[in-house]
């Protein structure tokens, strides 16, 4: 009796390959190993064959059993592992599911980035300070007297070691003469401190800008935050004139809302620059102009009707400071300019309370 080894171990071997579950492999083992089976079979005809032919017809008898027990084993251990993985009932013809959306940088980092890209293409140069400063930085080198509003200690978040200092006063009291107050450490109020740092190690011509965190203890609403983000600016060179500066901040707010922008510079007061002036942009919203279906121009959401938005405030380096630093009297000239980040990109992206940037909800942050 002869049987054609070779096709009934592909065969099988076909079968179980394409079993997709334990009952169909116990189905398979039944069919090829059990009592009744086709291996069962085989075997039970070796009594009709010779002494001769018997050796070998067992030995490929046991070997076609060897091969097909390993079969359903490896095709078992196949299946189990698919389903740990969750892919026993995986289809390949279903469309793939979305990658989940990945990190991206906040809001208030994008516009600081998209500012200091604008800055950094007119010839600024970006530069960073201490968020914990002396109070000469933050006043008196800025020409802050002590009188002023802004030094009580109420107004500002002073800390709790006043002797301990960011300079030493022995190096510096004799160049400035400064007092021992001057080196009382706070959080810094504005981004300006860096000003009078950069004015100090460097010598003219300078092109800088700083952005950065800053503290003031205002009650907290839609547009007022304890800490938020400026962006300081200023250029000091001989020769600077308010020309300068309007042309800056005009090429500046181009560039940041678009070509078509209008701005207006009205008369203020800054103690460290004179002369000073707000800075005001037309509105992104309604661009100054009344609706052309009505005879009275609709209250804008953004504007409030008045159709201009402040967004800075800027002016000439007053010659006090200069003189804070060491520069010599009337050598040089230069202007200085700041705005609040959040301000800019609440306007830019018509985001209406300055507390969404601080509240990590991902249904805001994920629009940007």
């Amino acid at each position: 009796m002869s049987f054609d080894w070779t096709t009934i171990e592909q065969e099988a071997q076909k079968e179980i390959n394409q079993a997709s579950s334990a009952e169909a492999i116990e189905a398979l083992r039944i069919k090829y190993l059990g009592r009744q089976g086709l291996l069962a079979g085989i075997t039970g005809s070796i009594s009709s064959l010779s002494a001769q032919e018997r050796p070998e017809f067992g030995k490929k008898a046991n070997y076609l059993k060897n091969k097909l027990t390993r079969l359903f084993e490896e095709r078992v251990s196949q299946l189990k592992e698919k389903e740990a993985h969750g892919l026993e009932t995986f289809d390949i013809t279903l469309p793939g599911e979305p990658i989940p959306q990945t990190g991206s940088l906040h809001p208030i980092t994008q516009t600081i980035q998209e500012i200091t890209a604008i800055f950094s293409k007119l010839g600024f140069v970006t530069k960073e300070g201490p968020e914990v400063e002396n109070e000469y930085n933050n006043f008196s080198g800025l020409n802050i007297p002590l009188d002023h509003p802004s030094r009580d200690a109420f107004d500002t978040f002073y800390l709790k070691s006043p002797q301990s200092t960011v300079h030493s006063p022995q190096s510096v009291d004799k160049r400035y003469g400064l007092s021992t107050m001057d080196y009382r450490l706070l959080l810094r109020s504005h981004t300006s401190p860096v000003q009078i740092r950069v004015m100090k190690e460097h010598k003219p011509p300078l092109a800088v800008i700083v952005p950065g965190k800053v503290y003031r203890p205002d009650a907290v609403d839609a547009s007022h935050s304890f800490v938020f983000h400026q962006i300081e600016g200023f250029l000091v060179d001989q020769e600077v004139s308010f020309a300068d500066l309007k042309g800056t901040l005009t090429a500046f707010a181009q560039r940041l809302f678009g070509e078509k922008i209008q701005m207006r510079f009205r008369p203020h007061f800054f103690p460290f620059t004179e002369p000073s002036a707000e800075v005001d942009i037309s509105c992104i919203l309604c661009s100054r102009k009344p609706r052309a279906d009505s005879r009275e121009p609709k209250r804008c959401s953004v504007c409030g009707g008045k159709g201009w938005l402040e967004i800075l405030g800027c002016g000439m380096i007053h010659p006090n400071v200069f003189a804070n630093v060491g520069y010599p009297k009337d050598k040089y000239s230069g202007f200085a300019f700041g705005m609040g980040i959040e301000r800019i990109a609440m306007l830019k992206y018509g985001i209406n309370d300055i507390r969404l940037f601080y509240e990590n909800d991902l249904r805001f942050l994920r629009q940007f």
